[in-house]
């Protein structure tokens, strides 16, 4: 049984606090609020504030601009589940008559269609999206920047598409599939297309004076899949532990996972942040993490998630610029995944043992490179060298006796057992790679054959 998550130390929570007050002091935000959550709960959250005694809470509605891109992500991800389209279907396929419809799915959900970064015409953040009434408003007249799949170009028309794929394919609009696909089932009460309050004003702050002025709140139309939403920390905490477990409710783990893959080469010289399907993939000292940043006139939002360190952490503040809000998520990640380590799990014997499958652990050569197989849970396997890096994998059964690679260089490929004709293992395929119980076995169907002479030092 796991573990209630313990209260975070005094030192740790004096260096959260010390880390958003330098934020929203440093950065001249009206207003900031951060949670962190641990083991699925809320282990801290905390505020500051230019107006004394009006602090922002968990409950505080901001707005989470493109972080709404994960959410129309996972509404794709659940058609895709349903068996109502491929990520590798041409758009046109569904939903014809773009003028663009020759990308894919996939490269849509990954920024890598090459469409432009932005729509045509006046500001559109700071405008009613009244004035796009059509996808050819939204799309404009140069729709092609680049050549689909061959780089990441970041799309805010993109996700207007995927958006009015979402509704052709469910006969309803975005919002309320949104509503009845994924904040209902997570429990999101206080996430909206539009404010409710309680909820932060949007403010931009002159750059060389310590004045303000309110920015416009427009409803973005076709564009709000791409940057519409309002939430609180609470509930994207909520959204948080979704995203590290996945919920059958919602989307199931496997795609979940999917989502967290790279998915196209990143921008030249940009080495340290990619871009999945609906994710932002960033790597920062030492740690993976994953999620989203937005930002819309009036307001800057990030939400981080460290797998590993079972860790998340949310940052909204409600000013257009001078706050680093991603920044900031990712140093409260660190700040407790780094004083306050995850306890491991305790170690368990697995509940059943396959007497043949045990069999097959321990060495296997790759010609003289010596690897191990273990045995994990659910009649999984995992490869990988004995010593150094180098390639490896998880393995996942599959029902006709052979498995599937998870991730690393083998993710995809298939692993099987072959065997003489008395049944007895000869070796192991690994994609067309034989490994073997010995380096080099004569006995084993080794690509090449094997020297008669056999092994031999030097003669003299």
């Amino acid at each position: 049984m796991t573990s209630l998550p313990e209260q975070l130390l005094p030192s740790t929570r004096r260096a959260l606090l010390h880390c958003i007050a330098t934020a929203q002091s440093e950065g001249r935000a009206p207003s900031l609020v951060a949670a962190v959550q641990r083991q699925g709960q809320i282990a801290w959250s905390g505020s500051r504030s230019c107006v004394d005694d009006h602090a922002p809470d968990t409950d505080t509605q901001f707005r989470i601009g493109s972080i709404t891109k994960t959410f129309t992500a996972v509404l794709v991800l659940r058609l895709r589940d349903e068996g109502l389209l491929n990520l590798d279907d041409p758009l046109e396929k569904h939903l014809p008559g773009t003028g663009v419809g020759d990308v894919t799915v996939h490269q849509l959900l990954g920024h890598s269609a090459g469409l432009a970064a932005e729509s045509p015409g006046p500001w559109w953040e700071r405008t009613p999206g009244a004035l796009r009434p059509e996808l050819a408003d939204v799309l404009g007249e140069q729709t092609r920047m680049h050549t689909p799949g061959h780089r990441h170009h970041y799309s805010n028309p993109g996700y207007t598409l995927l958006g009015a794929l979402i509704e052709k394919m469910r006969g309803a609009g975005w919002e309320q599939v949104l509503q009845r696909e994924i904040l209902e089932p997570l429990g999101m009460r206080r996430t909206s297309s539009q404010p409710q309050s309680p909820h932060a004003g949007g403010w931009a702050v002159h750059p060389w004076a310590d004045v303000m002025l309110p920015e416009p709140v427009e409803d973005l139309g076709l564009m709000a899949p791409a940057g519409q939403l309002w939430s609180t920390t609470g509930d994207l905490l909520r959204f948080a532990a979704f995203l590290a477990e996945g919920d059958d409710r919602v989307l199931r783990a496997a795609s979940v996972r999917q989502m967290r893959e790279p998915s196209a080469p990143g921008e030249s010289g940009d080495w340290e942040i990619t871009y999945g399907l609906g994710l932002q993939v960033l790597r920062t000292d030492g740690r993976t993490l994953i999620g989203h940043s937005g930002s819309l006139p009036g307001f800057l939002a990030s939400l981080w998630i460290d797998i590993e360190s079972d860790v998340s952490a949310v940052v909204l503040t409600n000013t257009t610029a001078g706050v680093m809000a991603g920044g900031v998520a990712a140093d409260l990640v660190g700040i407790v995944a780094e004083a306050e380590p995850r306890i491991p799990e305790p170690w368990r014997p697995l509940p059943e043992v396959d007497a043949e499958l045990l069999a097959l652990t321990g060495p296997w050569y790759w010609g003289t490179r010596a690897n191990i197989l273990r045995m994990t849970a659910g009649g999984g396997v995992e490869l990988r060298p004995m010593q150094g890096g180098g390639r490896g994998a998880r393995f996942i059964a599959r029902p006709d006796g052979t498995w599937v690679g998870l991730d690393g260089y083998y993710a995809g490929e298939t692993l099987r057992v072959v065997r003489n004709e008395d049944g007895s293992v000869n070796h192991l395929d690994l994609g067309s790679f034989v490994f073997t119980r010995e380096p080099y076995d004569p006995a084993a169907a080794v690509p090449g054959g094997v020297d008669e002479g056999g092994w031999r030092g030097l003669e003299a």
